[in-house]
């Protein structure tokens, strides 16, 4: 990351309340909904300095995308909750890949854990909250390279290698947690 180059965070839904006190230090820029949830998300990324695009693959999905790849652009990294916007959870979709090939960035699988957080079970990404003063612990993977310009963004295998990484980074970061438990 020295050089520059942009990089892209890929992480499961649920995670990104935890991923929060990363978006200042890693010059972090995203795509929030244009749901209720999503303006919360939004007003709440913008003041721990990421920047924004709006939208999703439900509505404004191609502006945000156009939104995204300026910001990346002007310089910066993206975090991408790469199974949504609504589910099936733990499954990728292609856009991860898509955003790949177009900025050349490699893609980094990002596992979290926590040692105490609030669950919320009943909303659809089961997200959480880390409780105040909880260990987070992020597991970065070594980074997929860049889908090629003549890449397949929709190649399962793509999403099948994506899958794996985040489910062995999640695994890597409960053990750490598991491991030093005090």
């Amino acid at each position: 990351m020295k050089n520059r180059e942009s990089v892209i965070f890929a992480h499961w839904h649920g995670d990104e309340l935890a991923l929060l006190h990363t978006v200042r230090r890693y010059r972090v820029a995203t795509i929030a909904s244009q749901s209720k949830d999503g303006e919360l998300m939004n007003t709440v990324l913008k003041w721990m300095g990421a920047r924004t695009s709006r939208g999703s693959s439900t509505r404004g999905g191609v502006q945000a995308l156009k939104g995204l790849l300026r910001l990346l652009k002007d310089g910066g990294n993206c975090s991408f909750a790469v199974d949504g916007p609504k589910g099936p959870l733990h499954k990728v979709k292609p856009g991860v890949f898509e955003l790949s090939r177009m900025v050349n960035a490699p893609i980094y699988a990002a596992g979290i854990a926590v040692d105490r957080a609030i669950h919320f079970p009943k909303s659809w990404n089961k997200t959480f909250l880390p409780k105040p003063f909880a260990k987070v612990i992020i597991y970065w993977h070594n980074p997929m390279n860049p889908v090629p310009r003549d890449g397949d963004a929709r190649n399962p295998d793509l999403a099948l290698e994506l899958e794996s990484l985040l489910h062995h980074s999640r695994q890597q970061a409960l053990n750490f947690i598991a491991d030093n438990k005090t």
